[in-house]
């Protein structure tokens, strides 16, 4: 029958292929006839295309020729019309138009051959769209031909195909029925065989009394193969059977086990395997839920079991959603829930779930047959970071405790299974045996147990029981437990394992009668020398010994609690005779099964990590550290110590304690890179570099276990000792012995000493990772000298670490301390990874050992070190990703747990204070947006330690404007569903941490009464009380189900007050831990503390706040400039505030909008919101400042045109008269237009004499010297001033420089008794020159500054560009200044007058400083009055206009080109003002000193300063700094202007005077329009015109009053001015430079002014001690007064009292220290520390201490230190000498340090 269906199929085969060649053949025809078209249609295509390009250049040769004639006649017909324009203009006219006309013909004949080409192309083109129409028909027929040829051909198979398959229907019906027959024969031989095998049972009672323990194993074998004999005819007859059986029931079951896969929802998990990270996501809020549908089951059992609540393994849908698809689906088991995971899950993640269902005392897989395959796998890697501990009694009886890893522990071993099926269940007696209160095995009586289950047959489970000590304990050693579900004879393979390797084996059957088919595997077990125990279900005969270790319980209706102790009775007395033991890893050596360990990853991670552990055999594990992690040992800790010393600075010289402190802080770095790396290290950053991601994470857990074996025996003993030598001083305190309590304490500081020396973990090697890149960081060093490997990427490799789920060590427990460079660098590596992603940290505060880190393990499922010899120290961080579903929830993106030490920790006492305690706590809370407080038992002092270290910590971070949030866990609560009790405790925990807070309170000087005075804080929210973990005593009591309940609603709680925070940016804590650990350091928190994030967003905040005063500044500029045009066009005459505010309502509120989005929608919105208030006040005053001072200026602008009236009228009368005398002149020469010469000759004369006359009736605008005048003024005015003080103006004193002003002073006589002593005091003070306190120094220095600031804002509004010089403007400023010293000499608290010498002076010092302005102005005036100038530049004009008269041009034409001359000036003067604040614009944004904040433009005044070296220059930024800043920033304007004339500010004006071109045309254009709809004359275009252009130029229907305009047609104007208008601009364009830019603006219209304006208006109070100017860029901003770095205050005239030395300090190294100082000159001192006492100036400012070094200011001091030195007349000497360590600093590295720290 099967040669029939071959021969049938090859048929098949053959005609498929030869009907397939056939269809392959027509295909190849159809191919190639549809090539041989397309050849023809692409030939055809290429004809045609020829043909018309042809045609095409014949037509273009035709119509150029023919263009080319139209040319010449054109060319020639211009000639003659150049001809006729001279004889008379309307015939000029006509001719235009007929050209006009002739263009329009020849534009019409163009068009016309344009449609012609056209109608060409487009019947071209049609043509040949027909054409392609007809081959795509004929390919569609071609189409379709082909369709139905395979349509007939697939029919045709079809039917053959269907004849085929009726025929072998037939024949398998044939074979159908052959097979049933055979069957049947076969069922009857098999009744045959089941009656001689009852025979063969009734001889079972005979033959087990024959039976004989046999101690060889070959003769058990041989026994084995006879019971098989026994057996082989039955076997060897229904194999055929089974076979065929088989072949049924195995697609069924695969497709049983798809079905099961699919219902759970993970077919797709079987390839791609679940992995830990997808697991530990934060996930929905349904986690917390029971699962309502199969799809829910995994993810809930998961989560159950992360969080190690032990009914994870009881998860059922309990109340079922209604769906008819599953109403015919029985239950899952839930043992193929926990199975179908397992076989779903990567390696790291069954080794999690296998720790976690441990930590619950369940069964753990130990053979695991694949459900598709049933290849069974030994999963040995899932058991690596298990341990146990117990208690047994020693040799001497004494109890001791052992812990060991699982996969090491060599205990005995009880093997459980069955033959056939037995009616008692197998896995709740092991419970009974092992722990009668919990289900370690799963039975058929657990919740949700059916007999529906699919992958438990033939998997082996294995359990330990570990005694604790007791008498009570069911056995007295750790005994192992395996169960092997299902049929044993079914199994052979686990069977065989699980027999040759137990001490004792358990087995199951229903009786020794004769449904038992298994004697022969029953005699092998009877001759093993295994002890036996034979459990019959059927049976219920007691308990018989056969000898030898064998024996026999009958189970039917027995006593399960008795049976229970009988058995586990016998089991005790086996174990003890037998001396087998087990250990986990023999396992993998029996053949046939698949070990997880053998896995390509794995084991090159492990063989990685034995090459690297092979360096530390043999050695010893208390020393080893020290040898092969030399970074982190003393060296390290001395690193530290000297670090914490420096925030203590000490001694006389401060800045000489804190050089020397450094230089040794270096020195220590260098030997830490002299250690160099050892070959441990640099094998294991090699390993971690090539490793790909798995195979890296295989490779870290197999170091974590190697190097656990490596310590873990001395580590066991040491504890040991520790225990013991614990308990003795513990006995000593009691006794009160002190001499040898206090011995007995230092041995016992020895052993905790030694146990930290021994351990070694991957933590020490992060740690060793981050002192080697801290110290090769430091040192700079090239990293090629002496490493293989770049240093820099230690932080990359951490950080992939920590994304992989590893803690990583944030504060060093061993150190005390946090490795700020390291930790910075690694989190800088994670943004990179991962972006500046946002966190929520939840942070953990508790006692030692009171379950903070199982907490957290619980919580999220993380594998913190939980055991006693392994507590937390120090601080660790670890990240939990947020899933995408929770990002929209809870705005962040993942949460940052942050694991602490336990406070009060007992190894601590004695070397460690509550200081530490303090420490660790304000770092945790501070850092944290929520801190969980965990107090553990009932213990009311131990509450009291850890309340009063959490409130101070709290109330630390309410005084610094950090505000998270704390919740209290109290753990370890007897009786956790009393009400009362918890309502009590909560009361009673209410009024400790009140009493708290009043002792807190009155410690860090706080008003606080109440907790929720410094947090928000709710009693009955925010308190969680805990049951104990353990359900019963451990070591093999689970965890608490409340417990885990508990740890859940926690977790639920926590996730909403994390819904409700803003998190915090990933950069953002990285300087949030830098601003703790620094304030921590100087001890002073609260005062030390500086909120970078604060500050930073502060910044950005100044950063938008500059971009809105400046789009507000702008806009007013704008109108600012369209109304001036307005005025001086005599558009308007008045000004209103309501005006301008209307003007810029638009801009305000697209401001107003755009700072409401800012503060609402930015990131840091949370801190921004503080000063949101303020900063819409400030908005709102800028913006009535700028609209009142717009309103000033105006208004000046309005009162100046009333004033220069009558200038204007005149100079526009003169303008006139010439235009028409010129005119004359012109008409009386028409006749020698010809002669040039004599016509130049002949206005040239006339010019000279109408001006002359001009000139004589007009005042001449003569030059200006201020300093000459103000000399002569003083010298009429003040005849009692010391003249001969009037030096050369090279010579004049910079008065706000000088370094003392004690000569100007006279001090004020003393009256009374006292009154002469007091004199001759004042005498003598003066004699020395000790007159001024430093107060009254600091007071007469602001009063110049303020003076000279005034006199400029006088000066400008003199507008002398405008109105010109007059001597009253000197006499009213020399008045203003005297009138302000008279005022300041009259102050309640001035204690000196001003000498004459310094009025003097002082005024000298004003107007040499202004004297540029004055010139400036006073040329400008010049230009625009002065009439021999005027006149002279206005020659050239008006000569141009009397040729054209003298050649017979029309009044029209003329009248034309006067109106473009007079645009001139206006345009020139809009193009130079546009441009300037398009500039201004420009600037600020690309010029790289003007483009940032304040502190940008500070960084390149600095920059400049040092490059110059000029001393006289620093002086003034240091006593002047706002005069520095404008100064600068005209010479940046200046620069850039010049730098970028070509490429920026030319093609600026290029750009704007076109658009004014434009503008006019369009105006002409439209006043054109306008008189003809009006039929108007020249005066209404004329006013149309000038009105048009109000808003833009200065320029109205007035300046042309005069001129004749008679005889003008306005139909031509429009076009004279397109056609004279070009050469105006030219001529304008010609003259741009940058000579002519600055000098054509007015002095408020320049660029460097706007930006002046703009960059100035500031906060410019500078700094107490070292004049460093405050750098916010807000004038009386709110808070304090700071910079970010200070400098040396001696570089201001501080000097140490009672000596010449100039101080050396610097402001942030004194406060931190215990130094005073004497403020306002008094005698009483007040601490540096407290330097907000010493007086209103003082408690302005914000000086936090802040050792980070600024070169630029020590360089400074070292190269200017002569010059400093005569300035001031003192020395840095004695206690003010300098550091040899700042002489070290380039000029380079001083410009160098500015890029890094500004």
């Amino acid at each position: 029958m099967k040669t029939e269906e071959e021969n049938w199929e090859t048929k098949i085969q053959k005609q498929r292929l030869r009907r397939e060649k056939d269809l392959q053949e027509i295909e190849e025809k159809y191919k190639t006839e549809q090539e041989i078209w397309e050849t023809k249609i692409q030939e055809q295509r290429l004809r045609r295309e020829e043909d018309f390009e042809k045609r095409m250049e014949k037509e273009q040769k035709m119509w150029d020729e023919y263009y080319q004639s139209v040319k010449k006649e054109r060319d020639e017909l211009k000639k003659q019309t150049e001809t006729l324009e001279r004889e008379k203009g309307c015939l000029h006219v006509k001719h235009e138009s007929e050209m006009e006309k002739m263009s329009i013909m020849m534009e019409e004949e163009r068009q016309n051959h344009n449609t012609e080409r056209r109608r060409r192309e487009e019947a071209f083109t049609e043509h040949e769209k027909q054409y392609r129409n007809k081959i795509k028909e004929k390919e569609e027929q071609m189409q379709k031909y082909l369709e139905e040829m395979l349509k007939q051909m697939q029919d045709n198979e079809r039917r053959k195909r269907e004849e085929e398959k009726q025929e072998w229907i037939k024949q398998h019906k044939i074979l159908t029925k052959e097979i049933q027959h055979e069957k049947s024969l076969k069922e009857e031989q098999c009744k045959v065989y089941e009656e001689k095998i009852k025979l063969i049972e009734q001889q079972k009672q005979d033959e087990l009394e024959r039976l004989q323990p046999v101690d060889s194993e070959e003769e058990r074998q041989k026994d084995l193969e006879s019971m098989k004999r026994c057996c082989s005819q039955t076997v060897c007859s229904l194999k055929r059977y089974e076979t065929s059986q088989n072949q049924k029931l195995g697609p069924k079951n695969n497709e049983q086990l798809n079905k099961l896969y699919h219902r759970l929802d993970l077919t797709k998990r079987l390839q791609n395997k679940m992995r830990t990270k997808n697991i530990l996501e934060i996930k929905s809020t349904l986690q917390s839920q029971e699962p309502q549908q199969e799809a829910e089951l995994v993810n809930s059992f998961l989560q159950k079991l992360m969080n190690m609540n032990y009914s994870a393994r009881y998860t059922v849908i309990k109340h079922r959603k209604k769906d008819r698809k599953q109403d015919y689906n029985h239950d899952i088991h839930p043992m193929d829930v926990q199975m179908a995971v397992f076989q779903c899950a990567d390696g790291f993640l069954k080794q999690m779930m296998v720790t976690k269902l441990s930590q619950c005392q369940y069964a753990l897989p130990l053979l695991v047959p694949d459900p598709f395959t049933q290849q069974i796998e030994f999963p040995l890697w899932t058991f690596r970071q298990i341990n146990k501990s117990w208690k047994m009694k020693n040799s001497n009886n004494e109890i001791i405790s052992q812990t060991q890893p699982v996969y090491k522990a060599e205990t005995p071993m009880v093997s459980f299974f069955r033959f056939g099926s037995v009616s008692s269940s197998k896995s709740q007696l092991m419970n009974s045996l092992i722990n009668e209160k919990h289900n370690t095995f799963f039975h058929r009586n657990c919740s949700g147990s059916s007999r529906t289950r699919l992958l438990m047959d033939g998997v082996v489970e294995i359990a330990w029981y570990c005694p604790s000590g007791k008498k009570t304990d069911a056995f007295d050693d750790c005994v192992a437990f395996c169960n092997l579900h299902g049929d044993a004879g079914e199994n052979e393979e686990q069977y065989e394992i699980l027999t040759s390797t137990a001490s004792v084996n358990v087995l199951f059957l229903p009786d020794f009668g004769q449904k038992n088919q298994y004697k022969g595997l029953v005699r092998s077990l009877f001759r093993s020398p295994q002890p036996l125990i034979c459990l019959l279900t059927e049976n219920n005969c007691d308990k018989t010994e056969l000898g030898d270790g064998k024996f026999i319980f009958g189970l039917l209706t027995k006593n399960q609690a008795d049976l229970s102790e009988q058995i586990r009775e016998t089991v005790r007395e086996s174990l003890t005779k037998q001396k087998k033991t087990f250990k986990l890893e023999d396992v993998a050596k029996h053949t046939g099964i698949r070990v997880d360990e053998d896995d390509p990853e794995c084991q090159r991670g492990k063989q990685a990590a034995d090459q690297i552990m092979c360096l530390l055999r043999g050695k010893d594990p208390s020393t080893v550290k020290e040898a092969i992690l030399p970074c982190q040992g003393k060296l390290w800790h001395d690193w530290c110590d000297m670090n914490k010393k420096l925030h203590h600075l000490e001694g006389e010289n401060l800045e000489e304690d804190k050089s020397t402190k450094l230089k040794n802080m270096r020195e220590i770095r260098q030997k830490q890179v002299k250690q160099g790396l050892s070959e441990f290290m640099r094998k294991f950053i090699e390993t971690m570099k090539s490793q790909k991601d798995d195979e890296k994470n295989y490779f870290l857990r197999w170091m974590m276990n190697l190097l656990n074996d490596f310590t873990s025996e001395n580590l066991c003993e040491l504890h040991k000792v520790h225990a013991v030598k614990w308990q003795e001083v513990s006995t000593l305190k009691k006794v009160h012995k002190s001499d040898q309590l206090q011995t007995e304490q230092t041995n016992l500081e020895n052993i905790s000493e030694q146990i930290n020396r021994t351990s070694f973990g991957l933590e020490h090697i992060l740690r060793e990772f981050g002192q080697i890149y801290e110290s090769w960081a430091s040192v700079k060093k090239n990293k090629k000298d002496h490493l293989q490997f770049d240093f820099c990427s230690l932080p990359s490799l951490a950080a992939e670490m920590m994304i992989s789920g590893f803690p990583m060590e944030l504060m060093d427990g061993d150190a005390a301390h946090v490795p700020l460079s390291w930790v910075t660098a690694v989190l800088d590596q994670l943004v990179k990874k991962l972006g500046d992603q946002k966190l929520f940290v939840l942070s953990v505060l508790g006692i030692q050992s009171s379950g903070k880190s199982t907490m957290l393990n619980a919580m999220f499922g993380l594998q913190f070190a939980v055991s006693a010899g392994r507590c937390t120290r120090g601080a660790f961080m670890q990240l939990i990703k947020v899933s995408e579903e929770m990002k929209t929830e809870l705005k962040f993106d993942y949460i940052l747990v942050v694991d602490t030490e336990g406070l009060r920790a007992p190894e601590l006492s004695g070397r460690s204070t509550t200081h530490r305690d303090n420490e660790m706590a304000t770092f945790v809370v501070g850092l944290g947006n929520m801190t969980l407080i965990n107090i553990l038992g009932e213990n009311s002092s131990e509450m009291q330690d850890i309340l009063q270290i959490v409130v101070q910590a709290f109330m630390r971070m309410n005084k610094v404007r950090l505000n998270p949030s704390c919740m209290f866990v109290h753990q370890n609560v007897s009786d956790i569903t009393a009400g009362e009790k918890n309502t009590e405790g909560r009361r009673r925990l209410q009024e400790k941490l009140d009493n708290m807070t009043e002792l807190a309170a009155r410690e860090e000087v706080c008003d606080a009464e109440q907790f929720s005075d410094v947090i928000a804080f709710d009693i009955q929210e925010d308190v969680k009380y805990f049951p104990q973990l353990w359900e019963g005593s451990p070591p093999m009591a689970p965890p608490n189900p409340n417990y885990c309940e508990n740890i859940l609603e926690l977790k639920q709680t926590i996730v909403t007050h994390a819904s409700k925070s803003d998190g915090i940016m990933m950069t953002h804590l990285r300087d949030r831990i830098q601003d703790l650990w620094e304030a921590l350091l100087n001890e002073q928190f609260v005062f030390s503390f500086k909120n970078s994030l604060e500050i930073m967003t502060y910044k950005k905040l100044e950063t938008e706040y500059s971009k809105w005063t400046w789009s507000l500044r702008s806009a007013m500029l704008e109108i600012e400039n369209k109304l001036h045009n307005k005025i001086e066009n005599k558009v308007i005459h008045d000004i209103e505030e309501s005006d301008l505010q209307k003007e810029l309502n638009a801009k305000s509120e697209e401001v107003k909008k755009t700072m409401t989005d800012f503060f609402e929608e930015d990131r840091d919105a949370n801190i921004l919101n503080q000063w949101k208030d303020s900063f819409e006040i400030k908005i709102k005053e800028l913006q009535e400042n700028i609209v009142r001072e717009t309103k000033r200026k105006l208004s000046a602008v309005l009162q100046q045109r009333h004033m220069k009236k009558m200038m204007d009228a005149e100079r526009t009368h003169h303008e006139n008269i010439l235009f028409e005398k010129s005119k004359e002149l012109a008409l009386k020469l028409k006749g020698n237009a010809n002669d040039e010469n004599g016509m130049k000759t002949q206005f040239d004369s006339f010019w000279r004499r109408q001006t002359a006359a001009i000139i004589r009736d007009t005042p001449l605008v003569k030059d200006i010297d201020i300093l000459r005048d103000i000399k002569k003024l003083l010298s009429e005015r003040y005849e009692s001033l010391p003249l001969d003080r009037m030096k050369e103006s090279s010579q004049y004193k910079h008065m706000i420089c000088l370094p003392n002003y004690s000569e100007y002073v006279q001090l004020k006589k003393s009256s009374g008794i006292t009154g002469p002593l007091k004199n001759v005091y004042k005498k003598g003070k003066e004699m020395l020159g000790f007159a001024l306190s430093e107060e009254d120094e600091i007071q007469i220095r602001a009063l110049i500054t303020d003076i000279s600031e005034h006199t400029d804002k006088m000066i400008q509004s003199y507008n002398i560009a405008k109105m010109g010089y007059n001597n009253s403007c000197i006499q009213q400023l020399t008045d203003y200044i005297k009138t302000r010293l008279t005022q300041h000499e009259d102050g309640p608290k001035v204690k000196y007058v001003f000498k004459s010498e310094f009025f003097m002076d002082l005024v000298l010092y004003i107007f040499h400083k202004t004297k540029k302005t004055f010139t400036d102005q006073y040329k400008m005036f010049r230009e625009a009055n002065d009439p021999v100038l005027y006149f002279e530049r206005k020659s050239v004009e008006y000569y141009s206009i009397f040729q054209k008269y003298c050649q017979g041009a029309s009044s029209t034409a003329i009248f034309g080109e006067f109106v473009c001359k007079k645009l001139k000036d206006p345009i020139q003067q809009n193009v130079y003002k546009k441009t300037a604040k398009d500039l201004a614009d420009e600037m600020r944004t690309n010029c790289e000193s003007l483009n940032g904040n304040r502190s940008n433009l500070e960084k390149h005044i600095l920059r400049k300063l040092a490059e110059k070296q000029d001393f006289n220059a620093y002086m003034t930024y240091i006593k002047n700094p706002k005069e520095h800043f404008k100064n600068f920033i005209r010479d940046a304007v200046s620069q850039y202007i010049t730098e970028r004339f070509k490429d920026s500010v030319r093609p600026k004006m290029e750009n704007s005077i076109k658009l004014l071109e434009q503008m006019i045309t369009e105006a002409a254009h439209e006043s054109s329009k306008h008189v003809k709809e009006i039929n108007g004359n020249t005066e209404s275009w004329l006013l149309h015109f000038t009105q048009q252009l109000s808003d833009v130029l200065v320029f109205s229907k007035s300046d042309l009053t005069g001129v004749n305009q008679d005889d003008v047609e306005v139909r031509f104007l429009e076009d004279l001015i397109r056609r004279e208008l070009p050469s105006t601009i030219s001529d304008i364009i010609s003259k741009f430079s940058t000579e002519t830019f600055p000098v054509k603006l007015e002095h408020k219209d320049r660029p460097d002014e706007i930006l002046i304006d703009y960059l100035c208006d500031c906060c410019w109070v500078q700094c107490p001690f070292c004049a460093a100017i405050c750098t916010n860029t807000i004038e009386n901003h709110p808070g304090d007064h700071s910079v970010p770095f200070h400098r040396n205050d001696g570089m201001n005239g501080w000097s140490y009292r009672g000596t010449t030395n100039l101080s050396i300090d610097i402001c942030t190294s004194a406060v931190a220290s215990d130094r005073s100082f004497y403020p306002n000159s008094s005698d009483e001192t007040v601490l540096l520390k407290e330097y907000r006492k010493g007086g209103p100036k003082y408690a302005s400012w914000s000086i936090t201490p802040d050792l980070s070094e600024l070169p630029y200011w020590k360089w400074f001091v070292c190269r200017f230190q002569t010059d400093l030195e005569k300035y001031y007349g003192k020395t840095y000497e004695g206690r003010g000498k300098i550091p040899d360590e700042w002489r070290k600093y380039s000029q380079e590295e001083a410009i160098e340090s500015l890029n890094k720290y500004i």
